[in-house]
């Protein structure tokens, strides 16, 4: 799964995912949790940047709320289940992030770890996202991330990782013109774990409340 993530370089968003309008006014992240609200990548000709809240909620949720808390979602099964096919034909979208968490279960308990790409400062999970309104009419956006089997780094720390896009994907996985599963599916696959390190972290980011550069630093 993917349950925390860091977004650090928040200046270059615009530029490095060629968004035509502002960036959403954020702060960097070091924490990122789900429910927390985030700029997500969308597909609008050209591309825009959209604050949406981590955890998607199903269109038939009463008042843009939901007790189901779907944070991932499992590449595997995203064309049988039916909310996530509706969404993986038309509503695809990019998580930007700077790296994400995972913990390894040791002895001692589960070790935090920092998962980063090796030459990619910035890069996107696969996601999908919902849109609805609440109780005052207000849209509501929200976004999971897709999960897929993991690459021979993160097998020694979880079971499950996010699907993280190549850039020359990144493009073809937002074209709205594109709603073929059977060419879309194929993206959803284990990024290459020679170009991915993973650093053991302190496990104070086991508290959402904590947020801060620090929690990068390998211990």
């Amino acid at each position: 799964m993917c349950g925390r993530y860091v977004l650090a370089e928040i200046a270059a968003l615009g530029e490095r995912f060629n968004a035509a309008d502002d960036v959403p006014s954020v702060t960097p992240r070091y924490n990122v949790a789900p429910t927390q609200t985030m700029p997500v990548v969308v597909k609008h000709s050209p591309n825009s940047l959209v604050l949406m809240r981590w955890g998607l909620i199903p269109s038939w949720a009463k008042d843009g709320k939901s007790e189901q808390l779907l944070i991932n979602a499992r590449a595997e099964t995203l064309s049988q289940k039916r909310m996530f096919s509706k969404l993986l034909s038309s509503q695809r979208c990019l998580v930007p992030a700077s790296g994400f968490y995972e913990w390894q279960q040791a002895a001692g308990g589960k070790i935090p770890h920092y998962i980063t790409l090796k030459d990619e400062p910035i890069f996107a999970f696969a996601g999908l996202y919902e849109h609805g309104t609440d109780d005052q009419g207000a849209d509501v956006y929200s976004y999971t991330i897709i999960t897929t089997e993991p690459n021979e780094l993160m097998a020694s720390i979880h079971n499950r990782m996010p699907v993280i896009l190549s850039r020359d994907d990144e493009a073809f996985w937002l074209n709205p013109d594109e709603t073929e599963a059977a060419r879309l599916l194929p993206l959803l696959k284990p990024y290459p774990a020679e170009k991915m390190e993973a650093t053991p972290v302190s496990r104070a980011v086991n508290n959402v409340r904590n947020d801060g550069p620090t929690l990068l630093q390998q211990v």
